[in-house]
């Protein structure tokens, strides 16, 4: 199991903003250690509030753009979690390690928390790194992954949400600005391509940590029932999403479920209060969702860009 406890929990009173100045040196030292830091207790106003505190910290927040998943606006800088079926899991990730550009701080409020399940369980990208066979874990890092992602047709996000725009042009621009490959078919539908890594390095830790999410993109993610119909209907080729090697070559099942096994050997759960705020650092600490029943809201704010594109 994990050695560090996760999250840091620290518990205080009065408005959320107060805790920024009374306990930084707290938050920052937890956030290099552990990398998760849950702060309880604190009354939390509004949505703005938990932007404002977010906001703090110096960086401005980041868009969510090139989603995988579906999010709303709440206001600037504040998203929606991912909008997934409350019956379904969503398995540990850390946010956008499917691109070469991703933030280094991620912050959840748990405006409702569910009656029943919604657990945020979380795990030390580090010691998921460590866990993995040396083996395994070399042939994802010598050869990268290549995400291949095909958008709309009822099957995915159409791209006009996925880049926040309905210009071509636009969307042509970002890609190259970002190192992915495109390719608009026939029926006007995008296809896209990117090469990106398997492991990274903390750029102030220096740590390795395993940041991906080839167990969340390959085809055996899937259901078997579901992974079948849609290769009968579709294809390969046509898949939402699917991933590779880096050279193109296909990823064994058996290599990521190796991969689930120990994602599940590492997790910790972790349950809401309503009012929690939880503080991340997302290349050390992965992050997911258990199902739940009843009303349950969760706001994102995202901020401090990094990523392979920029260190470029």
């Amino acid at each position: 199991m994990t050695a560090l406890a996760l999250p840091v929990l620290l518990q205080g009173d009065g408005p959320l903003i107060r805790a920024k100045d009374a306990r930084d040196s707290e938050i920052r030292d937890a956030l290099g250690a552990v990398g998760a830091v849950l702060l309880r207790g604190y009354t939390v106003e509004s949505v703005e509030a938990f932007r404002a505190f977010a906001a703090a910290f110096g960086h401005p927040l980041l868009s969510y753009e090139f989603g995988s998943t579906p999010r709303s606006k709440v206001e600037s800088g504040v998203y929606s979690s991912t909008e997934y079926p409350a019956h379904r899991e969503i398995p540990l990730h850390n946010e956008q390690s499917y691109t070469r550009d991703w933030p280094l701080r991620i912050w959840f409020h748990c405006v409702t928390a569910s009656p029943e399940g919604g657990a945020t369980p979380l795990a030390d990208s580090r010691a998921i790194y460590r866990a993995l066979d040396p083996d395994l874990r070399d042939r994802f890092a010598r050869n990268g992954l290549r995400y291949v992602r095909n958008f709309g047709n009822g099957l995915d996000l159409p791209w006009t949400k996925v880049f926040n725009t309905e210009d071509r042009s636009a969307v042509e621009s970002y890609c190259r600005d970002h190192a992915i490959d495109f390719t608009w078919k026939e029926d006007g539908e995008l296809r896209t391509s990117q090469l990106c890594q398997a492991v990274a390095k903390h750029p102030r830790t220096g740590e390795d940590v395993w940041f991906n999410q080839a167990h969340l993109f390959h085809v055996s993610a899937l259901d078997a029932v579901e992974r079948e119909v849609l290769l009968d209907t579709v294809g390969e080729d046509e898949l939402p999403r699917n991933v590779y090697f880096g050279d193109g070559s296909p990823i064994p099942d058996a290599e990521l479920d190796a991969v689930r096994a120990v994602l599940d050997a590492e997790k910790v759960s972790f349950p809401w209060q309503a009012g929690d705020v939880l503080m991340l650092d997302n290349m050390l600490i992965m992050h997911g969702r258990e199902p739940y029943a009843g009303p349950r809201k969760v706001v994102v704010a995202m901020a401090e860009a990094h990523g392979m594109s920029r260190a470029a």
